[in-house]
């Protein structure tokens, strides 16, 4: 039986929307995307992975493809991804072929997430030009998907060039049980986005419990998104905190604004309502010093079972962002070389 991991072990991976703060362009979201990718990638984290959004005012991600291949190209060692790529958006051959160059490029190094969600508002599916109920047909896309990145059969008649015979790990991506047991039923490593969805601890142990062996997984895998923001000091955290809180309360209102900066209080900006609606949401997020960090990830660890942490940190400023995962690895560091757990 595998060993359970915990904080002490368990390996860390990052997830990164290019967010765009206030007053700030596009640009300089990339620029932080690929300064986050390095300082992370020197501190032993394991994946850095891209999320696709469309139309919406302080994410940068939309094109996830080139994002990804931007950021590989100014990375080493860590794997770098989708997480993830939504395939209702786009025609699986695109997507054979995107992430086909990709690993031509970047071989061993490329990972593909793919969700089943549209990503966006109905008036930007529109735009896209694909059908609003691609939803539903995923489980189709992903088997035509995964054949485009299958050995060539004779007489083939569409290949994914690049793309065909490269064993590109797929990922699926869920907020629900959906994904868990499609993943499962498949024998597909399975993520679950906690960091917006914080009832996980179920679709990972149903994930678990319906795993069947496959040639591209002999045991299930599973990670958990984790919203984190960690800080020299609890009250420190909690301050940086409101950044995400105000970033979850605007989408709440269905009015999406660029990262906005911390505040003292959130109590003048929220009613009751709001505030529940973005505690709920963020019910998974950990918050706090280093040792409180450790305590909870722990907890969660032990919760879910998961294999691997995926975080994601919103912050104003990019030297906090940096400061906080620098901050979860030097904990995890300690923790190792004391043999201690949290």
């Amino acid at each position: 039986m595998p060993i359970m991991p915990d904080f002490a072990t368990i390996p860390l991976s990052v997830l990164d929307l290019a967010p765009i703060v206030q007053g700030a362009t596009a640009a300089d979201a990339f620029r932080n995307t690929v300064a986050l990718a390095r300082h992370v990638e020197a501190r032993g984290y394991r994946r850095f992975w891209l999320a696709e959004h469309h139309n919406i005012t302080g994410v940068a991600s939309s094109a996830t493809a080139v994002l990804a291949g931007h950021v590989a190209a100014h990375t080493h060692t860590l794997r770098i991804g989708s997480g993830g790529v939504m395939l209702p958006n786009h025609a699986p051959l695109i997507i054979a072929e995107q992430f086909g160059t990709l690993e031509s490029l970047f071989p061993g190094r490329i990972d593909l997430g793919l969700g089943r969600a549209p990503g966006t508002d109905g008036a930007t599916v529109r735009a896209l030009g694909r059908d609003p109920y691609a939803g539903q047909r995923f489980p189709e896309l992903l088997q035509e998907l995964m054949a485009y990145f299958a050995e060539p059969r004779p007489g083939q008649a569409v290949r994914a060039i690049p793309g065909a015979g490269l064993r590109v790990p797929i990922w699926l991506l869920g907020s629900s049980d959906f994904s868990a047991r499609l993943a499962a039923h498949l024998g597909l490593p399975f993520s679950f986005a906690g960091h917006f969805s914080p009832e996980g601890m179920a679709a990972m142990r149903l994930y678990r419990h319906l795993f069947r062996p496959s040639a591209w997984l002999e045991r299930p895998y599973a990670m958990i998104g984790v919203p984190v923001v960690a800080a020299d000091t609890d009250a420190e955290a909690e301050f940086q905190a409101t950044t995400q809180q105000q970033k979850f309360l605007s989408l709440v209102r269905g009015n999406r604004l660029p990262i906005q900066p911390p505040v003292d209080s959130m109590e003048p900006l929220w009613n009751p309502a709001e505030k529940a609606a973005v505690m709920q949401r963020l019910g998974a997020a950990v918050v706090g010093g280093p040792e409180r960090v450790a305590a909870q990830l722990q907890r969660l660890i032990e919760a879910t079972e998961a294999d691997e942490l995926m975080i994601v940190s919103d912050f104003y400023r990019l030297e906090d962002r940096l400061h906080s995962y620098t901050l979860v690895a030097e904990a995890q560091r300690r923790l190792q070389a004391s043999g201690n757990r949290p």
